[in-house]
């Protein structure tokens, strides 16, 4: 478990899927991960979250608001592997409910995986990507020291040649930064 000021970053509980998976369906939130998910896909992708932080002891956290208990969000760190263009890397990312966007929950919670990531991994560079266009996730990079790297900008190959967020960059941030 991490703790922020204003939040509480831990694995996912059962009780968290619902949350979850309103986060997960918001067609706003979708629209920077190639689409909302279903019920059934949240579900997956919490119990991948959590053999992830079986394997690793890490992985995407529960983002919860302490002032009210709330789950606001997703953030943390993943082993990206070597099938993204920067990998295999450790990774910091996050995903929150819309109504928590322009508070300072991402860049919060990312200081706070980034922190914790290099105290407690041997990796000397965290990285982050995002679609070329998503460039609130680019300011909360930049917020939380991360420096884009245009030579490692790629196209996401699990994503269809003609699809709008399929051009990604990619910003690092080296330990002692």
């Amino acid at each position: 478990m991490i703790e922020t000021d204003r939040l509480i970053l831990r694995p996912p509980t059962d009780a968290d899927r619902p949350a979850i998976a309103a986060l997960n369906a918001d067609p706003r939130v979708g629209e920077w991960l190639s689409g909302p998910l279903t019920p059934a896909e949240s579900d997956a992708l919490v119990d991948r979250i959590l053999a992830m932080i079986a394997e690793h002891g890490f992985g995407f956290w529960a983002v919860e608001r302490k002032a009210d208990g709330a789950v606001i969000g997703l953030a943390g760190l993943l082993a990206m592997g070597a099938d993204l263009p920067p990998g295999p890397a450790l990774e910091v990312g996050w995903r929150f409910v819309p109504e928590s966007w322009g508070h300072g929950y991402a860049t919060e919670a990312a200081r706070a995986a980034v922190d914790w990531g290099f105290a407690t991994q041997p990796n000397d560079e965290i990285v982050a990507i995002t679609a070329y266009n998503n460039l609130r996730s680019q300011a909360v990079m930049e917020r939380i020291g991360m420096v884009r790297d245009p030579a490692a900008d790629f196209l996401h190959p699990k994503l269809s040649e003609d699809h709008p967020l399929r051009p990604h960059v990619t910003y690092r941030l080296k330990r002692g930064s």
